[in-house]
């Protein structure tokens, strides 16, 4: 019989039940981790469509887990962290999305179930920023949302609205070629004003916007070079390229920044390199944004429709998250 303390400590794991992961490996795997560490038994507590797991997220936590293992892409931790925020539980990633872009950023393991559950178990705890976007539509109309990740509007958001969620599921990130030619092609810029810190209000024009709390793409291009998760401050680039020749640059310039970033020399020699007109970054607490017409706008990949401005924040270290414990 287990004790009354083995009983109270579990963990919780919220998971999308029509995703890709082979649900039996990861009870296996979680089951393994409970007799290895005298767990109770783990709680289990699938998605909706609804409202991608809100619920699930708001029922494990009524239930003071240990821990609160996300079985799922970058939107539904995304979800689930909004819930978990401030409340000291933390939460454990196993990624199972198309980018999977903060298990990236964290250097968690990717495909590796046995890895990610003993990472939830064992794994130590990384404070992690958490971004608040206040959103403003057409209407008038306003409501905030957590990110963890990235906000963009533009590109970013065209991409995420316009992407068909089964060729995600089975192509990856090649189901974004299309729709980021079709852009790039269009090359559209639009007219904006912001500000950064509540300092002085400027205006520019840019094809796209990105507010991110991670730096990290796939293809390990590097979008955002001094962005880091628990810095309390976030990174802004605005995308402005003139013409074809202009993405080309872009392109080239994240590439190198991607390789780059991984010595120390590299970067140094990052430090050294001439700014590139077409990406112009900003550092702060707060990025406030107001367009001509509305823009789409996306969140850790989730598109919220359409906006006329924003307002994005950070609260460092709102969130805590498991990280990979490499001891045997």
């Amino acid at each position: 019989m287990e004790s009354p303390r083995a009983a109270a400590v579990h963990a919780a794991i919220v998971y999308n039940p029509v995703g890709r992961l082979p649900l039996d490996r990861v009870r296996e795997a979680v089951e393994t981790q409970e007799l290895r560490h005298g767990w109770g038994p783990s709680r289990w507590y699938p998605t909706s469509r609804e409202d991608s797991g809100r619920r699930a997220a708001q029922e494990a936590l009524a239930c003071r887990p240990a821990v609160v293992l996300v079985a799922g892409g970058d939107g539904t931790v995304r979800v689930v962290a909004e819930v978990l925020q401030g409340s000291g539980t933390l939460l454990a990633l196993l990624p199972a999305g198309t980018g999977n872009l903060l298990a990236r950023n964290l250097g968690l393991p990717l495909g590796d179930i046995d890895a990610s559950v003993q990472a939830a178990f064992r794994g130590k705890s990384r404070p992690v920023d958490v971004g608040v976007a206040e959103l403003e539509d057409e209407a008038g109309n306003r409501n905030s949302q957590a990110f963890l990740v990235m906000a963009g509007i533009g590109l970013d958001a065209q991409m995420a609205a316009d992407t068909n969620a089964l060729a995600k599921r089975h192509l990856g990130w090649l189901a974004y070629v299309d729709p980021i030619a079709k852009s790039i092609i269009r090359n559209r810029l639009f007219q904006l004003r912001y500000r950064v810190d509540g300092g002085r209000v400027r205006s520019a024009r840019a094809h796209t916007i990105i507010v991110g709390n991670c730096g990290t793409l796939t293809g390990s291009m590097l979008l955002l070079p001094a962005a880091k998760v628990d810095d309390g401050v976030l990174d802004v680039v605005m995308l402005r390229p003139k013409g074809r020749f202009g993405w080309a640059r872009i392109g080239t310039r994240l590439a190198v920044q991607g390789v780059a970033h991984r010595s120390r020399f590299g970067r140094a020699m990052l430090e050294l390199a001439p700014d590139l007109q077409a990406l112009a970054y900003a550092q702060g607490w707060g990025f406030e944004v107001r367009f001509e017409v509305p823009h789409r706008v996306q969140l850790d990949g989730d598109s919220f429709g359409t906006i006329v401005a924003a307002r994005i924040t950070v609260r460092p270290a709102a969130l805590q998250v498991c990280t990979a414990n490499t001891e045997p």
